[in-house]
């Protein structure tokens, strides 16, 4: 066999550019898988230099003829696409004849270089062809020429039996970002959780009125896989998501109110701060609302006003009165001591309840200016002595050690009452203060309570220990409270392990999937003592 000459190879082909010699050229180019790569480089860097006309041809039958050449050289498609941006139209008739392959290669240069005259055609493919690949490629280069007007045509592989095809439909309304597009997604939602996080993660990258109000709207849906990923992207979002939650603060709709509250916290805006202090005055009727309020006004920069929050700890249910600590304790000023000593020395029976909530809040601010109040500094000292799991009385013992009060710090040293733990509980919720109020009452009942606000870490605990009882929340985010009893299923049997789920929600379709999962009952919060006790002595106690 003769030896190929490179350069003259590259000298012949040059001068067949020149001359637009293409059947010559042809003979050239029969050689290039024959030579190395350095002069492949060469010689497509001549095409490129050749009129579109006379370039495209050659450099579209090379490809032809081996199509990993575009990933082992990609100068080759780089000085197609050159030769398309020259030259349009030519690349579309390559793209219309179904003899020219590998097809979805040119119809994603058309894509690469906006090439908006190929709307047509494209739009024309989807209806014609069956080949998945091609289908696909031809959705996602709409995606990236972004015209509104090919929104009706990708819409209606939203509904695909294909998934892969459904996905990159999803993907392409969202790059074309119109309100149709973005309500074609809208109505596509509640069908399929991955596909649903999907289409929400385009809503907050997108952020269009109407985005931000189908994303507002989804605080409300059955679906808690939903609320959970809405709540974190509006959180994301801040500060323009704000005026649309405020809305929500009108409506008598309890667990939208919830989560409108628990992402008005988190987004931490101060504009929040008044429309929550009127929801308060105006006295929800669920306490579970005016637990999320005041845990989110905890959230905020709340220094002038802060008094309002007093009222909140001679609440009727005891996680309001935590939450409502809580926050006094960032926003702690004169007035609020002022008004929490009036509060204490009635010595009566919202006293009590009061010196239980800063302590399950770990209020340690209020806590400080209050020691020196004979009322407060006799019952805190002995609901602290007898009530009080060791790490709570040993965080007030310490707090007391660094501020001075020795001899306080010392009575609490030794527990006035032995505590003997028989039943091992455990709780999972997002919320620390939930967990405290969950560790004080299940510490009183007789319980060892083992305590985690993520479920991933409750998980990994729980493949190496076992509890006799689990009580578990059902919006956290992440990992849901119906994921993880399906998770703990997989490691204990219903039989085995009691699970709880305690929920500020009557859901159906959240109730059939948690019993499908595998819980044992469900407990709507606020749970009390006496509803946690019911549970077990039903559960545990009984041996049932």
């Amino acid at each position: 066999m003769t030896e190929i000459n490179p350069k003259h190879l590259i000298d012949e082909l040059q001068y067949n550019v020149k001359r637009q010699d293409k059947i010559k050229a042809d003979i050239v180019l029969s050689y290039f898988f024959d030579v190395d790569k350095n002069t492949q480089k060469e010689l497509v860097r001549i095409l490129e230099q050749g009129p579109a006309e006379f370039s495209i041809p050659l450099l579209v039958d090379l490809i032809q003829k081996k199509t990993s050449l575009v990933h082992e050289l990609p100068e080759i498609k780089n000085a197609l696409i050159a030769k398309a941006l020259e030259a349009p139209e030519l690349l579309l008739k390559i793209i219309e004849d179904d003899a020219i392959q590998p097809k979805e290669l040119f119809i994603r240069i058309s894509g690469e270089i906006r090439l908006e005259q190929a709307l047509p055609v494209l739009i024309k493919i989807l209806v014609n062809t069956k080949v998945e690949s091609i289908l696909k490629e031809t959705i996602t280069t709409l995606g990236l020429i972004g015209d509104p007007k090919a929104t009706n045509a990708v819409s209606e592989f939203l509904y695909s039996n294909n998934k892969a095809l459904t996905i990159a439909a999803i993907k392409t309304l969202g790059q074309i970002g119109t309100p149709t597009a973005m309500q074609r997604l809208a109505e596509k939602l509640g069908q399929d959780p991955q596909l649903d996080v999907l289409i929400l993660d385009i809503f907050s990258q997108v952020q269009d009125n109407i985005s931000l109000q189908k994303l507002n709207e989804t605080l409300g849906s059955h679906y808690a896989h939903l609320r959970n990923y809405a709540k974190s992207k509006l959180v994301q979002i801040g500060a323009k998501a704000v005026p649309l939650l405020i809305q929500n603060l009108v409506y008598d709709d309890p667990d939208l109110l919830i989560h409108t509250l628990n992402v008005l916290g988190e987004i931490g805006d101060a504009s929040t701060i008044v429309p929550i202090r009127k929801l308060l005055h105006n006295h929800p009727d669920d306490p579970n609302v005016r637990f999320a309020a005041y845990e989110a006004l905890g959230m905020l920069p709340i220094d002038k006003g802060a008094y309002v929050l007093a009222s909140g700890l001679t609440d009727e249910e005891e996680h309001v009165r935590v939450a409502a600590a809580s926050a006094i304790d960032r926003s702690l000023n004169e007035i609020l001591v002022a008004g929490i000593k009036n509060m204490v020395r009635q010595k009566d029976e919202d006293t009590v309840k009061i010196i239980r909530s800063i302590i399950n809040a770990q209020a340690s601010n209020i806590f400080i200016s209050l020691i020196e109040e004979p009322v407060f500094q006799e019952l805190v000292i002995n609901f602290l002595q007898k009530k009080a799991t060791p790490d709570v009385r040993a965080y007030f013992q310490k707090l007391l050690d660094k501020h001075g009060y020795k001899d306080l710090a010392q009575k609490l040293s030794k527990e006035v009452a032995t505590h003997k733990a028989k039943i091992r509980a455990l709780a999972v919720d997002d919320s620390k203060m939930i967990l405290n109020i969950y560790k004080s009452t299940l510490y009183e009942l007789g319980c060892d309570p083992i305590l985690f606000d993520k479920p991933a870490d409750a998980l990994e605990w729980l493949k190496n220990n076992k509890p006799q009882i689990m009580f578990t929340d059902l919006n956290m985010p992440e990992i849901t409270g119906i994921d993880l009893i399906a998770k703990t299923r997989s490691i204990y049997r219903k039989a085995d392990l009691p699970i709880i789920m305690v929920t500020t929600q009557n859901e159906v379709q959240d109730n059939e999937a948690a019993y499908a999962a595998g819980v044992n009952e469900i407990l709507f919060k606020p749970f009390t003592s006496e509803t946690i006790k019911q549970v077990l002595d039903k559960f545990v106690t009984s041996g049932s």
